[in-house]
């Protein structure tokens, strides 16, 4: 009997350690059987995402997720090396997920595990947890004295959903009393509020009776959803003013408004100002069915009140100046994204990069003296770092043919970590020594390689890019990308990739769905434009194509395909598609009205097919208003927004005569599956192939490993049944 329990006991020992092995997602050591980048491939794939250097600048903490298709999860591990790359060393040893990390000094971390703030070792040892919150911390960030630290949690909220009575704790209705019910994914039952707390600074231990809501009692969000983290907040350097982003509306005011501010609060007294708003201001009321275009831009009324988002404040390190991104017009989700800065001993507001024609996407402080601050944006197609000073001199730094998605500045002053990525190499870690005098001469030096193990069993393909003129005169760059072992001599069936936003760069991006080195691994060549109302081509550019949604930016596309049938001889011109998602769905719709037989078959994903129904449908009510320009049931419409109702997609559906991959998400609120579902539904009663790929899990993106591989195989098959290899 008690070797049958001894046995009984070590089996469950061994289930046990295999269960946990199995629950232990780390990097996968896989063997590939050709040299084309497959989607089991892809999705093994670390993906680097948060980083932080150490107070001396000799270390480095990041993190990387995995992925397991079998489980159908990520898995979050954090990092160390030093600041040159070397002596890299895993600090997650556990299922858990462990995130968020930050230094709170020279060798010792600090990160998240279990909704809860911990801290350990440089070397991963002597874990401690410092927060008690029922796992409730979804960011944190310590005072420079370390004597107080910003939590942030979600609390409910009944705002636009009433609470149902607490008698019918079954009850799955939910009373919806005003919009902004639902955003992005879910349904708007909380929102997220920052807390302040006191640490001892001997131990980092958070002392929870001292937390006090920041927002108590307001009905507002901070940080701002869906995508808002903790770089919305900030501290002074001398740990006495936090820094915040938020919108104060509610309902419709909410779903029609863009309007963020830039608030400062005072830990001592608890009092808040505006940086955005004059004392006294009072916002005017908006008509959520007319446009709200007529905003002055850059003006000096501008600047007293800002209208537009405001976000991600940054206190220089000397705190005379706190810097944020701002975007001028309220309602205009796509404006351009300039770099705001406050002089607090002048009390100055200026806009620092109007001689950059182009988006900020993100920066740091430099040298405080001559307020230098350093940034990344997006010319010609590929994003690079800048530096500019108070008097908004740009200088450009670096000249790659790449783009760099973040930056920070290193503690020594001289140099900057950054991650970069390419068409065909995923994120990784960078640092980058500026080189004043010649830029030409910066110093580029990679210090991770996380997917050199998948990369170097891998055939990659190569881009280049094409310029043409476009139907209205001017000149237009867009991206050839040909397969690996690429032979000149041969015909390749071709992909016109329509892009998103409407105004996403189409730069060196990296995608996990939309990839091109995957597109280019299976056999086709892709042209992506950079048509009119794109970013880094000037705001005139950009600009077009609100209003104007089926007109010069649907020339451009057929312009860029024609000039590759035409000119490139080895694009096959009788095996032709044309694939996107988003707006680059919306206009696949369009172009199975109008492309004169060009393609052979279409893919649209999440994509906008009746514009009429899409302008109630949709949550965000701002993106609608800005880019149709008015309601479709007022009378005295604008031009520009009778011609958008006029060429909805829906409309051409007696055009269509071409193979047509309808992909949706139900939980994608901004752009409702009703859309994917009307589009399929018409092509197959009008007797055209079509299939529909719809996820009741997934929302305006595929985040599940197994949903990322039907995708792939899906969105090939087709290609490959329509248009072949």
């Amino acid at each position: 009997m008690n070797t049958i329990k001894s046995l009984f006991v070590v089996a469950l020992l061994i289930l046990g350690t295999t269960i946990q092995a199995q629950e232990m997602i780390q990097k996968q050591n896989i063997r590939l059987q050709s040299d084309l980048m497959t989607p089991e491939a892809l999705w093994a794939m670390g993906r680097i995402g948060g980083y932080a250097a150490s107070p001396d600048a000799k270390h480095i903490v990041y993190n990387v997720a995995y992925y397991s298709v079998k489980q159908n999860k990520s898995h979050h591990i954090l990092y160390v090396m030093d600041a040159d790359g070397q002596n890299q060393h895993q600090l997650t040893t556990s299922a858990k997920n462990e995130t968020d990390a930050a230094w709170l000094s020279n060798d010792r971390i600090a990160f998240i595990s279990g909704g809860e703030v911990w801290s350990m070792n440089i070397d991963g040892t002597n874990r401690q947890q410092l927060s008690q919150t029922n796992g409730e911390v979804e960011g944190f960030l310590f005072s420079p004295d370390q004597k107080k630290v910003i939590l942030l949690k979600s609390l409910p909220y009944y705002g636009s959903i009433r609470k149902n009575p607490d008698d019918l704790p079954k009850a799955s209705g939910r009373l919806v009393t005003d919009m902004n019910y639902r955003h992005w994914d879910h349904y708007v039952e909380s929102i997220m509020h920052p807390f302040v707390a006191d640490v001892d600074p001997s131990s980092f231990i958070i002392d929870p009776s001292s937390m006090k809501d920041i927002l108590e009692g307001k009905p507002f969000e901070c940080p701002m959803a869906p995508f808002g983290g903790i770089e919305q907040l900030a501290w002074s350097p001398d740990a006495k003013t936090i820094a915040y982003t938020c919108r104060t509306k509610e309902g419709v005011e909410y779903a029609i408004s863009t309007d963020s501010d830039i608030f400062l609060y005072d830990v001592t007294t608890g009092s808040v100002s505006n940086l955005c708003k004059p004392e006294g201001y009072v916002a005017p009321k908006s008509n959520p069915t007319k446009s709200m275009k007529d905003q002055p831009v850059n003006s000096p009324e501008h600047l007293k009140y800002l209208p537009g988002y405001d976000q991600n404040p940054k206190f220089s390190p000397d705190g005379r100046y706190v810097a944020w991104l701002s975007m001028a017009r309220n309602g205009y989700e796509s404006d351009r994204q300039r770099l705001c800065c406050y002089d607090f001993k002048t009390g100055e507001k200026r806009f620092l990069t109007e001689s950059f024609d182009s988006n900020v996407d993100d920066f740091c402080w430099s040298d405080s003296k001559d307020a230098t601050i350093y940034f990344i944006g997006v010319w010609h197609a590929t994003e690079n770092l800048y530096a500019i000073n108070w008097k908004g001199e740009v200088k450009q730094i670096t000249n790659d043919c790449a783009d760099f998605g973040s930056l920070q500045m290193l503690n020594n002053g001289k140099q900057l970590v950054m991650e970069r990525h390419d068409y065909f190499h995923p994120a990784d870690l960078y640092i980058v020594t500026p080189n004043w005098k010649k830029p030409q001469l910066t110093d580029i030096r990679q210090i991770t390689n996380e997917n050199k193990h998948i990369l170097s069993q891998l055939a990659a393909g190569t881009s280049e890019q094409r310029w043409v003129k476009t139907t209205d005169g001017k000149e237009m760059l867009y991206w050839v990308i040909l397969p690996p072992h690429f032979d000149a001599t041969k015909k390749y069936p071709t992909l016109l990739f329509c892009e998103g936003g409407p105004q996403s760069p189409v730069s060196q991006f990296w995608s996990y769905r939309w990839n091109f080195m995957i597109m280019a691994s299976q056999g086709y060549v892709v042209i992506a434009p950079n048509r009119h109302g794109l970013p880094g081509f000037g705001s005139e550019w950009c600009e077009e194509i609100s209003g104007d949604w089926t007109g010069q930016c649907m020339d451009d596309y057929l312009t860029a395909i024609d000039d590759a049938a035409q000119n490139l001889p080895y694009v096959d011109k009788d095996r032709l598609a044309a694939v996107g998602a988003s707006f680059g769905g919306f206009s696949v719709y369009y172009l199975a009205g109008h492309h004169d037989k060009r393609f052979k078959c279409f893919i649209a994903h999440d994509g906008a097919f009746n514009l009429e129904s899409m302008y109630t449908d949709t949550e965000e009510v701002w993106f609608s208003n800005w880019e149709y320009d008015d309601a479709y049931w007022n009378k005295d419409q604008t031009a520009n927004a009778r011609k958008t109702y006029e060429n909805s997609p829906h409309r051409f559906v007696d055009k269509w005569d071409t193979p047509i991959l309808c992909i949706h998400g139900e939980l994608d609120y901004r752009i409702n599956a009703n859309q994917g579902m009307g589009a399929f539904n018409a092509a197959r009663l009008r007797g055209i192939p079509a299939e529909l790929l719809i996820f009741p899990d997934e929302n305006h993106w595929v985040l599940k490993p197994q949903n990322g591989i039907l995708w792939q195989r899906t969105y090939f098959e087709w290609l490959n049944r329509w248009i072949g290899k």
